[in-house]
């Protein structure tokens, strides 16, 4: 089993930016993709960027591309999101969570999930 704790949310202007981070527990860290997810108030999560076991591979939401960055540190159990250029629109919860596949993308392809920390972008 993998304990995910995120950490690095908070408020921020718009234009402003976050650096979230995504500590892991257990030695497997490397075995698993990440990704990042979030939800905003009333809405569905979703989708925002995934990296695979290596770091070789990205992908991001097209809301995010260019603005987020997804990293990780396989030798700290870790993963980040740099988020610049930060809008209204990306107040959420983030979430980060693992996936046995390549580059997954869909709420289905993880298994482990974190408890999520709050980002407030004001405008």
């Amino acid at each position: 089993q993998v304990q995910l704790v995120e950490s690095g949310g908070g408020l921020v202007q718009a234009g402003g930016s976050l650096r979230l981070s995504c500590a892991a527990s257990g030695r497997t860290f490397s075995r698993y993709a990440m990704g990042w997810f979030r939800q905003a108030p009333g809405k569905e999560r979703e989708f925002v960027s995934a990296i695979s076991r290596s770091a070789v591979s990205t992908t991001y939401a097209n809301s995010v591309k260019g603005r987020f960055t997804i990293s990780r540190d396989n030798a700290k159990n870790a993963v980040y999101l740099q988020m610049d250029s930060l809008k209204p629109e990306d107040t959420a919860v983030y979430y980060c969570a693992t996936s046995s596949t390549w580059l997954p993308t869909t709420l289905g392809e993880y298994n482990y999930w974190g408890q999520g920390t709050q980002v407030t972008v004001s405008s």
